[in-house]
């Protein structure tokens, strides 16, 4: 939320009435078996609104990732990969961040819909081990 309140309100009601692609085709490389990369390749693709309302809070937030977004619906390529850029580094400055004092069987969760994962490698070479679940939810408003 910080990310997107921090904006100007002229950025915000821009962003407000964009819509991204996004792909998650990443996740094939990963995927365990040939009927989850089948899904994969069903539902990689999307088109989402850059700033999404979450549904429980009300609050707004940016709903956009340099990993997965990939553009802004609309734009011409230089436009959207520049302010795809600038929001990428936005989110990422350390005034949106929240950091873990990891110990011996910690464990993190947040909200995909309201928070972004970002690891630093600032623990090198420390084992990781890393569980995801994604739990099917709201589509983006």
């Amino acid at each position: 939320y910080a990310a997107y309140e921090a904006l100007s309100d002229t950025l915000q009601r821009l962003l407000s009435s964009l819509s991204a692609f996004h792909d998650g085709g990443g996740f094939r490389a990963i995927a365990r078996d040939d009927a989850q990369r089948k899904d994969l390749e069903t539902r990689q693709n999307a088109v989402h609104p850059v700033v999404r309302t979450h549904p429980v809070t009300g609050r707004k937030a940016l709903f956009v990732n340099s990993v997965f977004t990939k553009g802004i619906v609309g734009m011409k390529p230089a436009e959207s990969r520049a302010l795809l850029g600038f929001l990428s580094e936005h989110v990422a400055t350390p005034d949106y961040s929240g950091r873990s004092r990891w110990r011996k069987a910690s464990i993190a969760m947040w909200d995909d819909r309201c928070t972004q994962h970002r690891v630093l490698a600032d623990a090198l070479p420390e084992y990781r081990r890393m569980e995801r679940v994604t739990l099917i939810g709201d589509a983006p408003r």
